[in-house]
Formats: structure tokens, sequence, C-alpha cells
């Protein structure tokens, strides 16, 4: 049995930077680099792709960071996992297979684990966990659903012996967690080893979130070399100890407050973080500052897992149009005011409102509804104007009376830019785990 895995974290979301990724593939010496891509949105943007297209609906970095990272990791025996597949791991694993023989790679083998997409199994009665009602409360079109699959469901690919894993929707920490379970052979019941190889996948999921990336608030928390920041790696030992760390000489920082931020980051309840292989406690974990950017981190347990499985529900919230017009010199902020009043007045008189309408004044209040407007007079602020709405007329119709500002007053509006992108909404429900059957395809180039 080995008694330690050195895991490199490669992406914590779907447009994540490749240069360093790269960089943790030829010189990180790992035994395995994950990419973690798949959020909520990003999840349902990838139903919607594959319902246009049905070759698409995995993320379109996955070409570009397979032939980037391949021969490295092939080379140096490192397995790459990831979820990239997001809503069609299938295509995704036949265009890796397909660029590994491009680039002869022969014998490279691929996984692809299928199962999470639950779509046929949600139906206008499905109760909502996020919202009080049912998906026919939300009164949207359905694109897609899937369920939030676990470590059982990526260990027969690494048994196999794959050399690179591609799936969908699969927990963010159990993209880090199942490899640790494989080397070390640990059993899924083994509650206390799976919450510390929780706590490592978690540390790592977010990409630069711990080397100082996110982290960063000049003055406040000062990052060096940020332009240059590296991923995380963490060597883990068979005993679920574990000391995050990166490449000596890339930018960013390993310290206790990246790791504790990063620690806390979106865990309601550090007692009870529910995830589809164990109930992970983080409440005792201490975190200790060993050298120059490298963190030990133990006292991690773990509970009896839940008996149901995440299921998040993707809808087709039809365009999110935004358009913006510029306002400067004395009596800037008044102007932009009675543009966005003038606006607002004309698509409620011809009942374009039949979605969500927001106007803000960038400068004053662009990124809280609620914040106050300055007292003194801003001499340079852009009216945005944001719909989302099902119907594509309602929408050229808000641009349309935004851009007619530009004649129609108030005076010195300049700078018009529109744009209209899809959109979507997301909520969640639960279903019991046995209604859920992973599979897997396997894949030689």
């Amino acid at each position: 049995m080995k008694r330690s895995v050195r895991i490199g974290c490669g992406a914590g979301f779907s447009a994540d930077r490749l240069e360093p990724a790269v960089d943790l593939a030829q010189r990180g010496a790992l035994d395995y680099l994950v990419f973690e891509c798949l959020g909520e949105r990003t999840m349902a943007f990838g139903h919607r792709d594959r319902m246009l297209d049905g070759s698409k609906g995995y993320n379109p970095h996955v070409g570009q960071r397979m032939r980037a990272v391949l021969p490295a990791c092939r080379r140096n025996g490192t397995v790459i996992v990831t979820n990239m597949g997001a809503a069609n791991p299938l295509a995704a694993a036949q265009l890796t297979v397909g660029i590994a023989r491009e680039l002869g790679l022969a014998g490279v083998k691929v996984a692809c684990v299928e199962g999470d997409d639950v779509t046929r199994q949600i139906g206008p009665g499905t109760a909502l966990q996020d919202c009080a009602g049912t998906v026919r409360d939300i009164a949207l079109p359905v694109v897609g659903a899937n369920a939030y699959l676990g470590v059982e469901a990526l260990l027969p690919a690494l048994r196999a012996g794959a050399d690179v894993v591609i799936a969908g929707r699969v927990a963010d920490p159990s993209l880090f967690l199942a490899p640790l379970a494989h080397r070390f052979g640990w059993a899924l019941d083994d509650w206390q080893m799976l919450g510390c190889g929780t706590v490592a996948g978690h540390l790592l999921e977010c990409g630069m979130q711990v080397t100082g990336g996110y982290f960063a608030d000049p003055g406040f928390k000062d990052v060096p070399g940020l332009a240059d920041c590296g991923y995380p790696i963490a060597d883990v030992g068979f005993d679920g100890s574990l000391v995050v760390t990166k490449l000596p000489d890339t930018g960013g920082c390993v310290t206790t407050a990246t790791v504790k931020e990063q620690l806390l980051y979106e865990v309601h309840d550090p007692a009870g973080y529910l995830t589809p292989d164990v109930t992970a406690d983080f409440s005792r974990v201490t975190v200790e500052q060993v050298e120059a950017d490298s963190v030990r981190v133990a006292g991690a347990d773990g509970r009896r897992r839940p008996d149901n499985l995440k299921v998040t529900i993707g809808f087709d919230g039809g365009f999110l149009a935004e358009a913006g017009v510029s306002y400067a010199g004395p009596n800037a902020q008044a102007r932009a005011r009675l543009a966005g009043e003038v606006v607002w007045q004309r698509l409620s008189r011809n009942n374009a409102l039949q979605g969500d309408l927001r106007i803000d004044m960038i400068g004053l209040n662009s990124l809280h509804g609620t914040a106050r407007e300055s007292a003194t007079d801003c001499e340079d602020v852009r009216l945005r104007v944001a719909l989302r709405a099902r119907r594509r007329e309602d929408i050229d119709t808000m641009l349309w009376e935004v851009e007619s500002l530009l004649c129609c007053g108030p005076a010195g509006g300049g700078g018009y830019r529109g744009s209209v992108s899809p959109c979507v909404v997301t909520h969640s429900t639960l279903l019991p785990r046995e209604q859920v059957r992973p599979t897997l395809r396997m894949f030689t180039a």
C-alpha cells in the first residue's frame, strides 16, 4: 500500500487558467491531476448546448486542456480526473481519445462515468429543497437534472486502470477523495478517513483560492506574484493527514489564513458538511504552518453519509439582455437617473415587463440594489439596464429603448452597448441514492 498520494488541482472552475495546470503536469510529480470545472449554472448551460447540438454539452476547454497536459501526464504516470464531461461525458471522452491518438499516445485508457443525468426522474410535482413549491411552480422548461455522484461512481474507473477519468456531475471533493480511497484502500464506510479525504478535496477544489488568488486584497491581505499564482498541491498520507502546498517558484502563497478561508468556503455547518460520501466534520480541524507555503491540516472526522443525493435541476430562463449608456460631466448623476426613469416608464407603458428588469447606475449602485447613491455629484456614471425574459421580443424592445436615449435624451448620453445571452435558472431537490445508478465505459487510444 502506498503511504502517501500527491494530488494537484488543475482548475477550480470552468474557465480557469491553463498555464499553471501545465506546470503542475510537467513539474509537480503528481499521482493525480484533478480538473474541477462544473458549477450548477455551468451544468444547466451544458444541457442547453447539448439540446442545440447533440455532440456538445461538455466543457468547451476539454480539448485544449487535454492537448496541453496529456503528454506530460502520460510521461510522469499522472492520472487525470475531471468533471469536464458536464452534460455529455461520452462526447468528452471520445474527444479525449481522439486527441491522445493525434498526440501518438497509444494505449491511453479513458474512462467515461455516466448515470448522473436523472432528468427523466424529475416531474412537475417534484418538490424543491431550496424554495417552497415544486417544478411546476417555477413555470419554466426543464433543460436537465443531475445528481451529485460520489466516490462509488469513480472507483470502478480507477480500478480499471484509467489514465483519464471523465465524468459529469460529481461532487467537487469526491473528485479528489476517490483517488485517495482507491490508493489507500479506504472502506466506503470508514467515515473518519472519508472525512479526512473530503477536507483535502474541499481545500483543493477551488484552485487558487487556497494559494492566494481569490484571497488577495491589497493593503489587507497582500499576495506576492499574483499574476503567476500557482495551483495547489496536497500531499496526503494513508492516515488522512495532509500538507497543502504549491510549486516553490510560482506566485501566490499558502498560509494558515488562505487555508482557513478556503476551509470555511461554502460550508454552512462545519460539523455536518454533507457530501455523497460522508457527513464530514471540520469542527476540530487544526491548521499549522510547517514551512513557507506548506500548511499541515489534521483532525477531520466524519459520520454516516446521507441517504439522499442532491440533484440540481436546470431550467431554461430564456434570455438575459444588458444595455448601457454613459453620462459624464457636471450633473451626470441626475441625467443618468432621469434616463433610467425614462426607460422604466416606457417599458412599463408598452408592456415589455414580462420578465425581471433591473436598472443600475454603475459607479453608484451597480452591485447592490440597496446601495445608497452618492451624496455628491459623480461626473462619471453609466446607466445599466438588464432584463431577463422568455420572449425575445421583450428583449429586443428593451435594447431599442435604451439605445434611443442617445438622441431622445437626457443630454450627454453616449457609448451605447447592448448584448444578449442565454439564461438559465437552477433549483435543487433530493433523490434516494438507490435511484441513481452510475455506469462506466472504457476506451483505449
